[in-house]
């Protein structure tokens, strides 16, 4: 951290990793010394309390209600109190760690977490450290699950930790200093989060308004006959997607299929506006079981691919590797019908314009994760140019899109410094790196300053 912020006086050796030298004061004592888990009895009109990846547990009522899956029988489930720490078993290594604000019940798959002596341990401040032993991935170095990316954090992993200890009342302090700096840090990670979804829609618009009213603004115009698209060159003609692509969805391969090598597998994350990136994620399946079971399912260079599912469904890119790849589910290919030549750009940037995604929208299906398949984007109407106007509508589109490339990638690069900032920050913090211990929220200091000049005077 910079010179903003001091440091203890003397330090000791913790004798763990992730910590490292600790405040000499501090003790260090395992988590089942410090929690207990309970199990309360839930009532009629609890809401589900919700572990969240960001940190943030709370009712699901507060957040978003779709996108998860609501069990017919509640089996299981648990009484949460405000102030209770969760801990979330299949999803803590990836941040589901923290204090709740509210009052409810939650899925067992959660470790609910009071204070084995409550004049103790500041829960907010516990909140901060292991959830930061998620983000840093030290959860994850246990590595003792079977899903992929995932490892279970049950209680007896939890307990079995040892904690750092600061005095109770460092404990309060740094809690409070974390929640006043890291909200600063929020709200500018919010204010470029709104500036990249108003580039999106800007951007989006360009697209939108290009493919659907072409580029001259005094060509004769018709209505399309299409609700979200309105009007459109008098000598375009309208017709399905289906009679423009072949298209196909990959195979619903299941987890224990995938191996460290072998043919490469597509999968949705791999689908950026960037093209196809395979740097977050690598999947492959065994070449014996591609060649005997999922040759048909190759992408070829020049392929279109889009997204069918969740919440990042529409995401559309052309793939132009070289290598060996195919679909998995969820995602889905189109390429040129044979004997029907049509340019594939313009074919992909209507994907990504705002009739076809409303189209879409209201074809697609699941009340948990909404999806759609070729049967509903075979029915989805687009209108079509020329040949030459579609390749003018593309170059124009390329060239326009580049407009907003570089501010967006700005944005992407101030928010994962912040976030990086902010991580770096809370390590400091809660394992004595820094010393907070004189720190004053700037209201209580300013009352400070007022009192002193009045006993002055």
């Amino acid at each position: 951290m910079s010179g903003k912020y001091q440091a203890y006086l003397e330090y000791k050796e913790s004798g763990l990793q992730w910590l490292g030298k600790m405040p000499s004061h501090w003790e260090l004592i395992k988590s089942k010394y410090l929690f207990n888990k309970v199990q309360r009895e839930v009532h009629p009109n609890d809401g589900i309390v919700t572990a969240f990846r960001d940190g943030q547990v709370t009712l699901r009522i507060n957040r978003r209600t779709d996108g998860f899956t609501n069990a017919v029988k509640e089996i299981g489930y648990q009484g949460v109190k405000k102030g209770d720490l969760l801990v979330h078993a299949m999803d803590g290594f990836a941040g589901a760690i923290g204090v709740s604000d509210s009052d409810g019940k939650c899925s067992p798959v959660c470790s609910v977490c009071i204070p084995n002596k409550s004049n103790r341990i500041n829960m907010h401040y516990y909140g901060y450290l292991v959830r930061q032993l998620a983000v840093t991935d030290f959860i994850t170095s246990l590595a003792k699950g079977i899903r992929e990316r995932s490892t279970e954090f049950r209680f007896n992993e939890f307990a079995a930790l040892d904690l750092a200890v600061p005095t109770l009342n460092e404990q309060v302090v740094i809690a409070n200093f974390l929640d006043h700096e890291t909200a600063k840090i929020d709200v500018l990670i919010e204010k470029q989060q709104q500036l990249i979804q108003l580039l999106q829609e800007k951007r989006q618009a360009v697209i939108s308004h290009a493919v659907t009213k072409g580029l001259n603004p005094n060509a004769p115009m018709r209505d399309s006959g299409v609700e979200w698209m309105g009007e459109v060159p008098e000598h375009w003609r309208i017709t399905k997607l289906g009679q423009l692509a072949l298209m196909q969805e990959g195979p619903g391969l299941r987890t224990w299929q995938f191996k460290d090598q072998g043919t490469r597998v597509i999968c949705v994350t791999n689908i950026t506006e960037d093209g196809i990136d395979f740097s977050k994620l690598e999947k492959f399946i065994s070449n014996e079981e591609y060649l005997g079971n999922y040759q048909h399912f190759t992408v070829n260079t020049g392929d279109i691919l889009l997204s069918s599912s969740g919440n990042s469904w529409g995401k559309v890119a052309k793939y132009h590797g070289e290598e060996k790849v195919i679909l998995n589910t969820s995602t889905i290919r189109l390429n040129e019908l044979p004997h029907k030549p049509l340019l594939l750009d313009f074919i992909q940037n209507f994907l990504l314009s705002e009739a076809c995604r409303e189209q879409l929208g209201v074809a697609m299906t699941g009340s948990c994760q909404p999806n759609f398949g070729p049967t509903h984007l075979k029915e989805v109407r687009t209108p079509i140019p020329p040949e030459d106007e579609q390749d003018s509508i593309n170059k124009y589109i390329s060239e326009q899109l580049q407009k907003y490339d570089q501010p967006l990638k700005a944005c992407e690069q101030a928010i994962k410094l912040m976030i990086e900032r902010r991580i770096a920050l809370i390590s400091a913090a809660v394992t004595g790196k820094i010393d907070v211990r004189s720190w004053q929220a700037p209201d209580a200091l300013h009352n400070n300053t007022e009192n002193d000049k009045e006993e002055a005077a």
